[in-house]
């Protein structure tokens, strides 16, 4: 009876230390699991976060190339729309710039000629005469140009060469009403006849 005891006690001892061993097995797998999981997930976030923080960069620097195709885009469809109006207003301020210089050059010359002590007092006569024709034909262009952008043309350049009067209209097309609008202004500021008055659109 004795010796059935004290083997029921050691069977019993044994079978607590089996299980005492199991379960300290069990739980060191699962600590050793869980921080090989965790290691593992820190090393996956890191990763997915250091991708999602590429993507993000990449995508952000998408959407700003995008935005500047956009614009460059936008800005080639203004430029190509706008195009034949530049060139037309580049015309006529070029034009008025060249005609304007012209009429400079040519006081200049005359200016010499007044205060050269070498020219005699005929040829200075002219020369004065010539800079109060001049100074009178720019101011009546002047005067002419306004008057007809104030009947609602856009803009115009006129050039006189002798009695020839030339006017370029900035216009898609003038009817014969605006013509002789245009016509009889020129014809009053500038003192001529309307045989000699060109008028051309641009």
């Amino acid at each position: 009876m004795k010796v059935l005891k004290r083997n029921q006690i050691i069977i019993f001892i044994l079978a607590l230390m089996l299980v005492t061993a199991g379960y300290l097995s069990t739980t060191t797998n699962q600590d050793w699991i869980q921080t090989s999981v965790s290691t593992k997930d820190n090393t996956n976030i890191s990763n997915d976060t250091s991708t999602i923080g590429d993507a993000t960069f990449v995508n952000g620097g998408a959407l700003v190339e995008n935005e500047d195709e956009n614009v460059i885009s936008n800005n080639n469809v203004n430029t190509s729309t706008s195009t034949g109006t530049t060139q037309e207003d580049d015309y006529f301020s070029d034009s008025k710039l060249e005609r304007d210089s012209m009429y400079s050059q040519s006081l200049d010359s005359y200016q010499k000629m007044l205060d050269s002590t070498t020219v005699s007092s005929d040829q200075k006569a002219i020369a004065q005469n010539e800079i109060t024709r001049i100074n009178n034909e720019k101011n009546a262009i002047m005067i002419a140009e306004n008057l007809i952008k104030t009947k609602g043309f856009e803009d115009i350049v006129i050039f006189i060469n002798g009695d020839s009067i030339n006017a370029i209209i900035k216009s898609d097309k003038l009817s014969q009403e605006e013509i002789a609008q245009i016509q009889n202004v020129l014809s009053r500021e500038l003192n001529s006849d309307i045989s000699n008055i060109h008028i051309s659109n641009k």
